[in-house]
């Protein structure tokens, strides 16, 4: 069997450089090859390396068996390979075995611990943008298998493939910021697929809107400022911010048991800078104190203490306020704090005004201003929005963050910073 390869494809499956570790993602539309390139892939690693052992997996099985296993047994059928002499499909297993010992695993990506045992040669994911970071990062863990003196030139290699993402994600972050020199990414538009049915991508024009052409076709990436809570941020708000502990120090308060987010910052008469964060999971308000101690225990001057105002009311298991609590603790530290806050919480669309004007006002003047240090915070900036067409916004689910641990921290890094702003800098709407 001859395969003619579009550009994009070859150059997924060819390694450009000499690194122990390959890692890909084949990005594009719908019909742009990417999980025939993926497949293709996974059998040559096979029947290149005997008894090499390889992991597909995406998400969820049903994607697994109904997309990428067929995907495998059509090219294993191109090939002229047959099913109990040249591999053998164990179902008891979901495993395809090679007739030189190779084998490759099929499985989902829901209970990524169940895979912690394994040792791999190679990693094919399915649909990349759906697992979460953690996944991504276990996986790459599992790539020790010990290599066969026979093996010439052999490179570990994680692949994956995937629709664009929707927004700024980790396969983002990845591979679009600042990648390492052996992450590489491969974009391909449907529109470059010679192989596709005459006015196949015409008819999808017709069919979807421009937005959603661009980037299930075009295999764009996404316009992520779109319906984003945080407008005009820039690089020119992230600025390496020193803490100076002869000047007054904010905490801005999130009381949300799981997780709890603090923000520090120093502000002048207009601006504001956001030095440091803590965003720490099934905790109590004393519990951040004693953190802010471990950071800051020689802070001198004085500590002036913002945030939500629901704080003010007394906890289900304190005669005392949140507010109360962290005075209290603060202060046997042998800290100077006071508390500052609103006697009610604002509509939060005046808290989101008044955090815009100070990332960049109408006259392009900047007054806030946000440390890299501060992860969460700009996880927040890039990813926090609107549901589309509302104004109401887009709160992770439950299950969302099930799937995803990232996304509980989404909401509630904004909130400890905009009642800050809204404190000092209020918008009346």
């Amino acid at each position: 069997m001859k395969y003619n390869l579009l550009d994009a494809q070859r150059k997924f499956l060819e390694i450009p450089h000499n690194y122990t570790l390959d890692v890909a993602v084949y990005q594009g539309g719908y019909g742009s090859g990417k999980t025939f390139a993926g497949s293709l892939l996974g059998i040559l690693l096979a029947i290149k390396f005997p008894k090499i052992r390889g992991l597909v997996g995406a998400q969820t099985y049903t994607l697994v068996r109904d997309t990428t296993l067929q995907t495998y047994f059509e090219h294993l059928e191109n090939m002229g390979f047959t099913n109990d002499i040249d591999y053998k499909w164990v179902t008891s297993e979901q495993k395809i075995v090679f007739w030189n010992g190779s084998e490759i695993l099929f499985r989902h990506f829901d209970e990524p611990n169940k895979l912690k045992s394994l040792n791999l040669g190679f990693v094919e994911i399915e649909e990349m943008s759906d697992i979460p970071y953690e996944t991504f990062k276990m996986l790459l863990a599992r790539l020790r298998q010990k290599p066969h003196s026979k093996w010439k030139n052999f490179t570990y290699r994680i692949f994956g493939h995937t629709n664009p993402e929707l927004n700024q994600g980790w396969v983002y972050k990845t591979f679009f910021v600042n990648p390492p020199v052996n992450y590489r990414l491969i974009c391909a538009p449907t529109t470059q697929n010679i192989y596709l049915p005459k006015g196949f991508c015409e008819e999808l024009k017709k069919l979807y809107d421009e937005k959603y052409y661009n980037t299930f076709v075009l295999g764009q990436t996404g316009n992520y400022s779109e319906n984003l809570v945080v407008k005009d941020f820039s690089k020119e708000n992230i600025k390496q911010i020193k803490y100076r502990n002869n000047l007054n120090l904010y905490i801005t308060c999130d009381f949300n048991v799981d997780p709890m987010c603090w923000i520090f910052a120093h502000k002048t008469e207009d601006k504001v800078f956001y030095f440091d964060e803590i965003a720490l999971e099934n905790t109590t308000t004393a519990k951040a104190c004693d953190e802010f101690y471990r950071r800051y225990p020689n802070h001198k001057a004085k500590i002036i203490i913002n945030g939500d105002a629901s704080g003010d009311n007394r906890t289900c298991t304190s005669e005392y306020t949140n507010y109360v609590i962290i005075k209290k603790k603060l202060q046997s530290y042998g800290y100077d704090a006071d508390i500052k806050i609103k006697s009610f919480n604002p509509p939060i669309k005046n808290r989101i005004a008044a955090f815009n004007a100070k990332v960049k006002n109408a006259d392009g003047q900047i007054g806030l201003f946000i440390s890299p240090k501060c992860e969460k915070l700009l996880y927040n900036i890039y990813n926090l929005k609107y549901i589309e067409g509302t104004s109401k916004i887009d709160i992770p689910t439950y299950t969302q963050i099930k799937q995803s641990k990232e996304l509980k921290f989404l909401s509630h890094p904004f909130d400890a910073a905009s009642y800050l702003v809204d404190f000092y800098w209020p918008i009346v709407l």
